[in-house]
Parts: structure tokens; C-alpha cells; sequence
């Protein structure tokens, strides 16, 4: 009896150490995230102050605020950093090397759909995207469709003259697991651009 009320103690015990150690990680991951959109923030009114060389939130990050996106009609704000990597990923979403900057053409920003952008699902054609650049200025889009796409048979076909915002983050958005081919895409053209910052 003394044996089995010993053992019963020591698996109620590691339960609940497991529980504490699950939460504390919790507990951290959100700290971390909210640190980082201060630090992100702060970053971002340096950009703008500046408008100079690209400032970094922290000291050793290898990624830095390229813009800032509102979507009003899903209470979204959002700093857009430079890269779409991972390590730049976890922190907000990233503009993809390779495609134009935010406002000045047609610019590709990809997202976690579990965080950053789980917004997307709800997205819906003829919404409003608002993105404000480096230099200030205000550029409106316009959410003109959206898609599913297999990115193992059909790449992205960006077109370098056109002019617009691309979103895309994978899916399903209820996916048990993580980095399947399917992308959700977001399409949106540009409506209007002005030269004054909000």
C-alpha cells in the first residue's frame, strides 16, 4: 500500500512539473513576442525618423521592419521585416527577397498562418489593405481574389511591372502540422498611394 501511495506521489508529482515546465514556456513565448513587437515598433519609428540605413530591432537580428500593414476591416496591425524566413518569420511577417518593396510594385509578403497571418481565412474580396513604406507614404490596396495553390506544381507568377500586394500563407488553416506544399494567396491592387504618412 505504502508503495503504490509512493508511486501514485511521484506520477502526480511529474505531471505536475510537466504542467509548470509546459506553462513557463508559454509564459516565455509570449513574453518574447511582446518584447519583440515593442522592439519591432521602436524600429519602425527609428525607420521612418531616419530614413536612412535599415534599423535593426535587437543588436544581433539579421532582419529589419520594411514596412508597416493595417488591414482595418480584420483589426490587424502588422510590421512587415525584411525576409521571408524563417528567423524572420517568427517575429511578424516577411517580404520575400526578389520582389518589389512594399509600394513600389508589385511586392510578395508571406506569413504564419497559425499567427501573423491566420487573419487571411477571414479576408474577403474588396476589403481594404493599407501599407505605409520606409519613407512614410501611405499606399491603399484593394483585395481583388484570392486562391489555393500547390506549390510543388504552380509557382507564384509575379510580374514585375504590374503594381500590387501579394499575402500568402500555408495551408489549411486548421493543419495539424506545419510547411505543406498548399499556400493560401491574397491578391490586392493598388487603389491609391499618398506621399503623407498616418
Amino acid at each position: 500500500m505504502v508503495k503504490h501511495f509512493s508511486r501514485m506521489t511521484g506520477v502526480r508529482l511529474t505531471l505536475l512539473l510537466l504542467v509548470v515546465w509546459q506553462w513557463g514556456g508559454a509564459a516565455w513565448i509570449t513574453a518574447k513576442a511582446q518584447l519583440a513587437q515593442w522592439l519591432l515598433q521602436r524600429a519602425w519609428g527609428e525607420t521612418l525618423e531616419l530614413q536612412s540605413e535599415p534599423v535593426k530591432p535587437w543588436p544581433w537580428a539579421d532582419t529589419w521592419p520594411v514596412a508597416r500593414l493595417w488591414v482595418p476591416g480584420q483589426d490587424v496591425d502588422l510590421y512587415v521585416l525584411a525576409g521571408a524566413q524563417g528567423n524572420s518569420l517568427a517575429f511578424g511577417p516577411g517580404h520575400m527577397h526578389g520582389t518589389a518593396l512594399p509600394g513600389e510594385g508589385l511586392s510578395v509578403i508571406g506569413g504564419h498562418r497559425d499567427t501573423h497571418f491566420g487573419f487571411l481565412q477571414q479576408v474577403a474580396v474588396g476589403e481594404e489593405i493599407l501599407l505605409q513604406t520606409t519613407a512614410g507614404n501611405l499606399v491603399r490596396y484593394q483585395v481583388r481574389g484570392t486562391e489555393v495553390v500547390d506549390s510543388r506544381k504552380q509557382p507564384l507568377l509575379i510580374n514585375p511591372q504590374e503594381r500590387g500586394l501579394v499575402l500568402v500563407t500555408c495551408y489549411p488553416f486548421t493543419a495539424l502540422s506545419p510547411g505543406g506544399p498548399l499556400r493560401y494567396v491574397v491578391w490586392a491592387e493598388e487603389i491609391a498611394a499618398y506621399t503623407h504618412s498616418i
